[in-house]
């Protein structure tokens, strides 16, 4: 892997099935997740296995203690940080993705703090009909890795 990468960023999550699922959607493609924490689970949690099952093994996972570290980091790496969000106005297959390019998710229960909008070069959002709150976040992490992958290759 390299600087070009596309990576998986998780801003604190807290469902340890999804997080599992999003390492082994990662793992399958040859993607790096960013866990930003704390998580809101134990991370050796028998369900993030369970979820994740033997491919776990193959997921490249970079933990990083806070926000503030990773945002330093990211922005040391020159890396351009999109936030998947249902605030946001422009659909995620309207947008041009490069590699090096960062997806963020927020937590399932929370979303992200707005000093985590602020801080994002781009926001997306995976346009869903009008009454529904939110998909999946394994699902959303599917579909925005599989659109950026399309465009960067």
């Amino acid at each position: 892997m390299n600087g070009n990468d596309i990576r998986i960023a998780l801003f604190q999550p807290d469902i340890p099935g999804n997080t599992g699922a999003v390492l082994r959607i990662a793992a399958c493609l040859g993607l790096t997740v960013d866990l930003i924490e704390p998580a809101g689970f134990d991370l050796s949690s028998r369900a993030l296995k369970r979820a994740g099952m033997d491919y776990l093994e193959m997921a490249s996972l970079n933990r990083h203690t806070s926000w503030e570290t990773f945002d330093h980091w990211r922005r040391e790496e020159e890396r351009r940080l999109i936030l998947f969000t249902t605030a946001a106005a422009v659909p995620y297959t309207a947008f041009c993705f490069r590699g090096g390019d960062i997806l963020l998710f927020g937590c399932e229960s929370s979303g992200v703090p707005e000093a985590v909008h602020e801080a994002a070069d781009h926001r997306l959002v995976i346009p869903m009909r009008e009454k529904a709150r939110s998909l999946n976040l394994a699902v959303a992490v599917a579909m925005a890795c599989g659109e950026a992958r399309r465009q960067v290759g």
